[in-house]
């Protein structure tokens, strides 16, 4: 294999692939970045088992077919010190070699017979949903999905396929968050996807893309993507469950001024406590070393009794931060309960801090 490239366009490549090695153990060729140089096309790849991204690019000179791999994160370091300009990747006495006029570097190469094997779109059923939406309500929920639980499923997030709407859901047990999609599916469907997965989706495809799936992964691609992601076995918990079926207070409130209220308490404490009145919210930071906070919000809540609540503050930023609207809906039952905020395709509902 002998290829030409400019530097700038094989650093974004490796750049992009780095999430998908094996950091921890250099001696498996998980670890390294596959070369396929063929006729005008290269296609480079990584994977460690658990997820997996192609990349199909044709602004790579191929001098001379052939297939390689090399330890992604060295061949990455490599490519960064080296200037601006055209470089040349060329397999010699079982090395990968690297070289950009006076400079030259070697790294070892594993058999590229013995890469593992992608996943095939073929016979595969497709998803139908607006790629698009799909994506944007991943991002919405992604900062709610647990990163650590010893219940796998809970370290992803539910794609709930129903006939009328689909469902996107993340939950780290101390709240939940819902995007909803409009369809119509002939077919019910549920998958889990790892957190890990949707973040790096949200970072690849800006566009509409092919979704694919059977009992083990899901497949994306477009037009220079192949990604694939194994499905989280498991069952998730049952959501609908913790939605109010009642609510007993309910108020429209502004996003911006509540996000700047509730960010001038964080400077003391991420938890806070809010007293609802009828014209005006009283923001207080619940601190363990006697700091105090205390800001207020003029605004017309509708609720006629003083209403007090704790929460965690970071779970209601994180809301309003993914929030297309100017305004949310809150609902209140009791200060021990869960309550909700929400638009018109996206909730969260929050356990609240029980004093």
């Amino acid at each position: 294999m002998k290829i030409k490239v400019q530097k700038q366009v094989i650093e974004s490549i490796l750049i992009n692939l780095q999430p998908f090695l094996e950091k921890k153990d250099a001696s498996q060729i998980t670890s390294h970045i596959f070369f396929d140089a063929n006729d005008n096309e290269c296609i480079i790849k990584a994977c460690d088992l658990e997820i997996g991204l192609s990349i199909n690019t044709k602004h790579i000179i191929v001098e001379q077919d052939g297939k390689c791999t090399a330890n992604g994160k060295k061949l990455l370091d490599i490519i960064r010190i080296l200037k601006d300009d055209e470089i040349i990747l060329e397999v010699l006495d079982s090395s990968l070699v690297i070289k950009q006029k006076q400079s030259k570097f070697k790294l070892p190469i594993f058999d590229a017979a013995n890469y593992p094997v992608f996943p095939s779109i073929e016979n595969k059923p497709q998803i139908t949903l607006d790629s698009m939406h799909l994506i944007q309500s991943l991002k919405k929920i992604s900062p709610a999905i647990d990163t650590n639980n010893p219940k796998f499923e809970l370290n992803g997030a539910l794609i709930n396929i129903k006939n009328k709407s689909t469902d996107i859901v993340g939950t780290d047990t101390r709240r939940l968050a819902i995007a909803t999609i409009e369809n119509e599916s002939e077919q019910e469907l549920a998958l889990i996807i790892p957190k890990k997965a949707i973040l790096e989706i949200q970072k690849l495809f800006l566009d509409q893309i092919n979704i694919y799936y059977d009992n083990t992964n899901l497949i994306i691609t477009n037009q220079n993507y192949y990604f694939y992601t194994r499905l989280i076995n498991g069952k998730f918990p049952d959501y609908a469950r913790i939605i109010p079926n009642s609510i007993k207070y309910s108020t429209i409130l502004p996003k911006k001024e509540m996000a700047e209220s509730i960010k001038m308490m964080t400077t003391i404490s991420q938890d806070i406590k809010m007293s609802i009145h009828s014209n005006i919210i009283i923001f207080h930071s619940l601190s363990s070393d006697n700091v105090e906070a205390k800001t207020e919000l003029e605004v017309n809540t509708g609720i006629q009794e003083k209403f007090e609540i704790s929460f965690n503050s970071k779970y209601l930023l994180d809301f309003i931060f993914q929030s297309d609207e100017d305004k949310f809906e809150m609902d209140f039952n009791e200060p021990n309960l869960p309550f909700v905020v929400k638009d018109q395709q996206f909730m969260t509902i929050i356990m609240p801090i029980v004093m």
